[in-house]
C-alpha cells in the first residue's frame, strides 16, 4: 500500500514569533524554520506502518518555496522513500493545498493519504478537510491511533467529550492528532542516506492547480500583554471583580 503524507515548512515551534512591523504578518527573515510538529507526528505513523509491513511506499510532499526541500529532506531521512515539492512562492492557503494534494493523489494513487491535523503557523485545520470532500473518499479527522483491517481503517479519533472509534473504508484521508506518536530522532548516517533519495520538482501550473490567495490578511496583531495579579480582601470582592471588571459573570 502506497501512503501519501504532506509536510509543512514552518517557524520552529521554539521561536518567538515577531509580528512585522507594518502588521502584514509575521517575520519569517533570519528565522530558525522546521517541520510542522503534526506533520513529523504523520511522517512517524507512516514510517511505523511501513516497518510493520504495512506499507510499501511513502511519498513526502510539501507545497511551498524552495527552501521546503530541506523539509523533505528530513522526512526522508525520517524513513519516507521519496519526496515532492510543488514549488510556489506565495502563501498556498487551505484549499489551495487541498487542490494541489487532489492532482498529486491523482497522479500517485496512494491508498492512504496522511496529514497533520493542522499547521502551527496559520491553525487553519481545514486542508485534511478539503481533499477528502474533493477526492470523495472517507476522512478520520484528529486520529489518536490507526489500525489498517484489510481495506478498512480502524481509527481512534479524540473529541470533546473523550475518545471515538470509527471504520473508515480505504481510500481514506487521515488527519493526526498530537497523541497519535512521538516522532523518532533524526540520526546522522539518515540524513546522508536522504540526500541520495529522489526528489521531484513541480510547479502548480503543471499541475493545472490555481494557488492565487482567495482571503486577503487585513492585519496581524500581538497579542494583549497580560496585565498584573491583585490580591483581593475577601470572595465578595473577587466576585464583583469578575462581574464589574473581568465580566466573565
Amino acid at each position: 500500500m502506497k501512503v501519501l503524507v504532506s509536510v509543512k515548512r514552518v517557524i520552529d515551534p521554539y521561536v518567538k514569533v515577531r509580528v512585522k512591523s507594518d502588521g502584514s504578518g509575521v517575520e519569517t527573515a533570519n528565522v530558525k524554520m522546521a517541520m510542522n510538529p503534526f506533520c513529523e507526528i504523520a511522517m512517524e505513523q507512516a514510517v511505523r506502518m511501513k516497518e510493520a509491513g504495512v506499507v510499501t511506499e511513502i511519498v513526502a510532499v510539501s507545497i511551498g518555496t524552495m527552501q521546503s526541500q530541506e523539509t523533505l529532506r528530513t522526512a526522508m531521512a525520517m524513513g519516507a522513500d521519496r519526496g515532492i515539492l510543488v514549488e510556489a512562492d506565495a502563501d498556498v492557503q487551505p484549499l489551495a493545498v487541498a487542490k494541489v494534494l487532489k492532482a498529486i493523489v491523482a497522479k500517485e494513487s496512494p491508498r492512504l493519504v496522511i496529514m497533520g491535523k493542522q499547521a502551527i503557523d496559520d491553525d487553519s485545520n481545514q486542508s485534511g478537510q478539503m481533499l477528502a470532500g474533493l477526492l470523495g473518499w472517507a476522512q478520520a479527522a484528529f486520529a489518536s491511533n490507526i489500525a489498517i483491517n484489510g481495506d478498512n481503517a480502524d481509527c481512534t479519533r479524540e473529541i470533546d467529550g473523550g475518545l471515538e472509534k470509527i471504520t473508515v473504508k480505504l481510500p481514506a484521508v487521515v488527519t493526526a492528532d498530537l497523541r497519535l506518536n512521538e516522532p523518532r530522532y533524526v540520526t546522522l548516517p539518515n540524513i546522508m542516506k536522504a540526500k541520495k533519495k529522489p526528489l521531484e520538482v513541480v510547479k502548480p501550473d503543471a499541475l493545472g492547480v490555481d494557488v492565487a490567495p482567495r482571503l486577503t490578511i487585513l492585519k496581524v496583531e500581538e497579542p494583549a500583554k497580560r496585565g498584573a495579579g491583585v490580591k483581593v480582601a475577601d470572595v465578595a470582592e473577587l466576585v464583583a471583580k469578575l462581574k464589574n471588571e473581568a465580566k466573565v459573570i
